[in-house]
């Protein structure tokens, strides 16, 4: 006996679908009436289950906060110049599943004060976890400390974390954000972040991370170039 799968739910569908309309298109680019016509529902269907794009946005933001979840978890256990790469691989690509934020987030921030909240508590999340992992990557012997201590460099894994999809945007505006690009994209954006270790690499680790970056790049590079 075949068993059935129970359909998504109504709401469920909106958001799959305002999430691969706003990421492809940018999330002013696309109006309630858009994502109406793309699930073939009325858009009464969708006030009812969303009264307001904000109410879209700020769910779809709630979803990627819950998938940082489990990544930031785990920067704690963060031990050698691989387990770095792998961590922060992993964010990248949360990021790359809800790009639309990034790609407008100064025009998102300034009429959205909830979103804008919620931000400021994310970013506060990456720079707890980004000083969580330099410093269990310096207890286990991987990194040195900077004089100055590792505020100052966690801030910039951040800030490369949150704007390196906008490099992406500029190098080509018409197809850096499309899905077909999604792998190259993360292998370039971990491959940025990670190398902002590379100053205070210990000598054993040096050689490795310095393959483990170029490696990536060119990987990247070259599916961007294919593609």
């Amino acid at each position: 006996m075949t068993t059935r799968k129970a359909p998504r739910r109504t709401a469920e569908r909106i958001l799959e679908s305002t999430l691969a309309l706003f990421n492809r298109f940018g999330e002013p680019g696309v109006s309630t009436n858009a994502i109406a016509a793309e699930l073939s529902i009325s858009p009464g269907n969708l006030y009812y289950h969303f009264p307001a794009k904000d109410d879209l946005v700020n769910t779809l933001y709630n979803q990627y906060e819950q998938a940082l979840n489990p990544v930031l978890a785990a920067a704690g256990d963060v031990s050698n110049v691989d387990d770095a790469w792998f961590f922060l691989h992993s964010l990248v690509e949360v990021n790359w599943q809800y790009r639309f934020v990034f790609r407008n987030l100064n025009e998102l921030l300034s009429r959205n004060r909830q979103l804008e909240n919620s931000v400021q508590e994310t970013i506060q999340r990456l720079t707890d976890s980004m000083r969580t992992l330099l410093l269990s990557l310096q207890r286990h012997g991987a990194l040195a400390p900077p004089p100055v201590g590792w505020a100052p460099v966690a801030t910039c894994l951040v800030v490369m974390l949150v704007y390196w999809l906008s490099y992406e945007y500029v190098q080509s505006p018409r197809t850096a954000l499309e899905e077909h690009n999604a792998q190259n994209a993360a292998l370039r954006g971990a491959a940025h972040v990670l190398g902002l270790l590379a100053p205070y690499t210990v000598a054993a680790q040096q050689a490795h991370l310095a393959r483990l970056v170029e490696g990536y790049t060119q990987q990247g590079n070259a599916e961007r170039s294919a593609g």
